[in-house]
């Protein structure tokens, strides 16, 4: 007979092997399952050593352990299914599924009921009847809280959540002193959103109102979290609730935020801020246990989920710098709401990041706000997903499901999120199921698209009251006690508004403040003024050696070697190239101990293959960076090879830099163009942040640019996009020809004694082009040139001035020497905003003799820097254009087209009779 004749009706595989598992060795299956199999006596008589059935056994003890196994599949139905039978919905009724969770869809009736079945062991609660076992599931999986897990493919992780959802039936017994806490900040939720009703009738705020159990969660997981060691805390969310978050438990200043409600002007005259629900704040906060903890929430645009990648790259600059023993010390929390988590891609590609070397942050928090709608638009449009946050199950993240009116169960659900968080340093997603109680805004009538919602809503009791109501009943307190905390709370309120009345202005707290407190903002003036970047010629050697030599007792592929070992043959030959610039670039940073961080799609070894800054061991690809070996006391070098996100990887390293100013944050483009795959968070923090929210930052972009027919999508960074962008003092735009050049752009980045955002339109041929190499003296005793002027050029007999940006200008020097024009003069501008505007006017007084200004690129006519360069110079306008005609792609697909389209700009440049319209 076969051992295994007596599973057949279980119709599982996984019991087979799990119980032949349990025969060979008990130890090695999972203590409830020993306990299980343990329950049934088979004494010798009845089985072999090897655990065949012997002839003669009773037909009884296949019946029994047939049913044994059918309530063991009903308890797997629970732990996979259960979350779709649930309470958790407040106001409206779930969706139906089939098949149920009823018994007998598991091959069992009612006369099983009053049944002892030894699969209780499972639960924790011994053998116990059906009834019993039934009645403890449907508290654990299907009550105010559903969890989805059983997908986790670590049994670790698995039965880890399985013993805490065992304890206590997946609820918290909370003290009456917890209970009354919870209470009072839910009181301080729903009393704020109330007050701010009737104070500032029809403005918008984006109340929390239907998920205001939000707020006593958050304050739980941080007095949790202090507990557990946890030193700073960053988080990130949308506008729906954030007032109520940053008062409530951040301590922003009530007064501080009525004075943003009143709509008065700020302080200062050159900011132009933002709404009141986009704003950043830091604090510290005293736990009630005594611990201290720093709490910072990142400023967010209205673009949904952008600042989630934000709160990634601060939580992980904040690790790298401080915590690098314990990346867990810093927790990221991220608050979506139902509808974006679900549409926009963003989540995805941050998600994705969790597990990767430059990107993890030990386990991030995700909450969803969930109001069931987005916007006017119903859920059931808003994804084809069974939930809106079916995205965790990309990293295999345990998912709870929370009916945000059963505060208690919310408090819980936070708390087993950050238990799993710090115990396995993964993500765990929260989903809160509440509603909103007005429309998008407080303006908005939601009933025009949700009618039947409203109603229900209409008509629900807040979450406060719900509660209230609830620990009366308990008899934990009495009506008084809650018309106490009301009353108490508004008056506070009440004080905060008086007192915000009586000030002029609106004063912006910058965000993170203590990090730039050595990093005054600087205005444009400053922004032109020169900056030391000299190093000395000696360190320079030093660290040309460093990255000249491999180790010599590992094996490399010989073209590596000789890669390698060229830098030192450069340097010692005085002709050093553009991969020359970087790696002295940031080997003199590091020496000096700043960090430098490099990430980008192939930076590793450059999409060009020119940095290798990390290099392979041929035969265990282990890696080598040989910047990291400069000095015992240089500064930290990191570079990762990103995945294949541009706006992801471009906000985290954003966020990095804003919580890192001396580290050099560079992300580089695999191409330029790709960059707009990134464009809201170009738009939203790069160009804007500061003027915004008072955050500086000194994120450098890398975007390869140049038009080498290689088609539309890998010619042009789109300059004329960036160049639109600049306004004042926001940020550096520079395009350079010479390796010193780059090398002291980039070291100005750090040298400067304030930040900006730095973006680089960086050469492709340029990287291998004999002229374009610098001497070891220009590295050493020169400066960034904003401005590069003809050094060849005579004055007196030019007549023809061209000015150029970039890679051109060698196609323009090639012509020109093959010509023999000595009447053109060839000027560089290699800083295109701020514009050097004095140094081009003393340029323009110098060739007075010149009848003939040209501006000259190579890209199209509306594309490029021509129409950036009218609008910061007046004389601009005068100038004769030398540029491809207008087009709509920025480059043609045809090499043969490509190359002849080149070849008429270039004669242009040096013969104005031709007709530059008809390119």
């Amino acid at each position: 007979m076969d051992k295994y004749s007596f599973l057949n009706a279980a119709h599982t595989a996984y019991f087979a092997d799990l119980y032949d598992q349990y025969l060979q060795n008990p130890d090695s299956v999972e203590p409830s399952w020993r306990a299980f199999f343990q329950g049934y006596d088979f004494g010798s008589e009845n089985y072999g050593l090897e655990g065949e059935i012997v002839e003669g056994v009773s037909a009884q003890i296949p019946e029994q352990l047939q049913k044994e196994f059918q309530v063991v599949n009903l308890i797997d139905g629970y732990r996979t299914r259960g979350h779709l039978f649930t309470k958790t919905n407040p106001v409206r009724d779930r969706r139906k599924y089939a098949p149920t969770l009823e018994i007998e869809n598991f091959g069992l009736n009612q006369k099983d009921l009053d049944e002892v079945f030894n699969a209780g062991e499972i639960l924790g609660i011994g053998p116990q009847t059906l009834r019993e076992i039934r009645k403890h599931l449907e508290a654990i999986y299907c009550d105010a809280i559903g969890i989805e897990y059983m997908y986790i493919r670590k049994p670790e992780e698995r039965q880890w959540i399985q013993d805490k959802l065992n304890i206590n039936d997946n609820h918290t017994n909370f003290t009456v002193e917890q209970k009354k806490h919870i209470l009072r900040k839910l009181n301080e939720a729903v009393s704020f959103e109330n007050f701010l009703h009737t104070k500032y009738v029809g403005q918008k705020r984006f109340s929390l109102e239907g998920g205001e159990s939000l707020i006593p969660a958050l304050d739980a997981v941080i007095e949790r979290a202090a507990a557990y060691g946890v030193k700073e805390f960053v988080m990130g969310m949308a506008h729906r609730g954030r007032l109520s978050t940053l008062t409530n438990i951040f301590g922003k200043s009530a007064k501080d935020i009525f004075s943003e409600f009143d709509g008065k002007d700020y302080e200062e005259k050159v900011f132009d801020g933002d709404v009141k629900y986009h704003l950043g704040w830091t604090s510290d906060r005293v736990t009630d246990n005594g611990n201290q903890i720093n709490l910072s929430i990142a400023p967010n645009p209205s673009h949904l989920e952008t600042v989630g990648a934000v709160v990634e790259g601060i939580t992980r600059a904040k690790q790298d710098k401080y915590y690098a023993d314990d990346f867990s010390k810093v927790l990221p929390i991220v608050v979506h709401g139902d509808a974006a988590i679900a549409g926009q891609g963003l989540v995805y590609e941050v998600v994705q990041m969790a597990k990767l070397d430059g990107y993890k942050t030990n386990g991030t928090v995700h909450i969803v706000v969930n109001n069931q709608v987005g916007f006017t638009t119903n859920y059931l449009d808003a994804r084809s997903s069974t939930y809106c946050t079916d995205v965790g199950k990309v990293t295999l993240s345990p998912v709870m499901h929370v009916n945000a009116d059963d505060a208690e169960a919310v408090v819980h659900a936070m708390l087993f999120a950050l238990d799993f968080r710090m115990q396995f340093k993964r993500d765990v997603f929260i989903d809160l199921l509440g509603y909103r109680k007005y429309g998008h805004n407080e303006g908005d009538e939601p009933r025009f698209t949700q009618p039947k919602l409203y109603k229900a809503i209409a008509k629900h009791k807040n979450p406060r009251d719900i509660y209230a109501e609830k620990l009366i009943s308990q008899g934990v307190i009495d009506q008084a006690y809650v018309k106490k905390l009301e009353t108490d709370y508004k008056a506070s309120l009440e004080e905060e508004l008086e007192t915000s009345r009586k000030q002029d202005k609106t004063v912006i707290t910058p965000f993170m403040q203590d990090a730039w407190v050595d990093y005054p903002r600087a205005k444009k003036d400053e922004m032109l003024s020169s900056v030391d970047t000299t190093y000395p010629k000696e360190k320079l050697a030093t660290i040309a050696n460093v990255i000249s030599n491999l180790p010599e007792d590992k094996k490399f592929i010989r073209k590596i070697e000789r890669l390698v070992q060229s830098r030192k043959t450069m340097y010692e030959q005085d002709k050093l190239d553009w991969a020359m610039a970087e790696h002295l670039a940031y080997g003199s940073l590091l020496e000096e101990g700043f960090d430098v961080r490099i990430s980008g799609q192939d930076v590793e070894r450059g999409t060009f293959s020119h940095r290798h800054a990390v290099v392979k061991v041929e035969d265990s690809e282990e890696e080598i960076l040989l910047l990291n070996n400069i000095s015992d006391k240089q500064g930290n070098f990191y570079i990762y090879n990103s995945l294949l996100s541009e706006y992801g990887v471009l906000g985290f390293d954003y966020g990095y830099a804003m919580a890192s100013p001396k580290t050099l944050g560079i992300w580089e483009a695999q191409f330029g163009d790709f960059s707009n795959g990134a464009q809201i968070m170009i738009d939203q923090y790069i160009s804007s942040g500061e003027d915004k929210w008072k955050t500086p930052n000194g994120i450098v972009m890398l975007l390869p640019h140049g038009y080498e027919g290689q088609g539309a999508e890998h010619s042009s960074a789109r300059m004329e996009r960036y160049l639109q962008l600049c306004s004042r003092d926001n940020m550096f735009i520079a395009d350079c020809t010479t390796p010193a050049n780059m090398f002291h752009l980039l070291r100005r980045q750090m040298k400067a004694n304030y930040r900006k955002p730095l973006i680089v339109f960086t050469p492709k041929s340029l990287l291998r082009h004999p002229s374009a190499v610098s001497t070891v003296d220009e590295f050493a005793n020169g400066g960034f040139q904003m401005l590069i002027d003809d050094e060849k050029a005579k004055a007196a007999k030019v007549k023809s001035l061209v000015f150029v940006t970039g890679k051109f200008y060698y196609d323009l020097l090639e012509e020109q020497e093959k010509l023999g024009r000595e009447d053109v003069a060839l000027v560089r501008i290699e800083q295109l905003f701020p514009l050097p505007i004095e140094d081009i006017k003393a340029i323009l007084s110098k060739y007075k003799n010149a009848d003939d200004i040209v501006w000259a690129q190579e890209e199209p006519r509306n594309m490029g820097a021509y129409s950036h360069m009218m609008m910061q110079l007046d004389e601009a306008r005068m100038w004769r254009a030398a540029t491809r005609r207008p087009y709509s792609a920025p480059a043609a697909g045809s090499s043969t087209r490509s190359k002849r389209r080149h070849k008429e700009v270039i004669d242009f440049v040096f013969d104005k009779t031709k007709d530059n319209q008809r390119r």
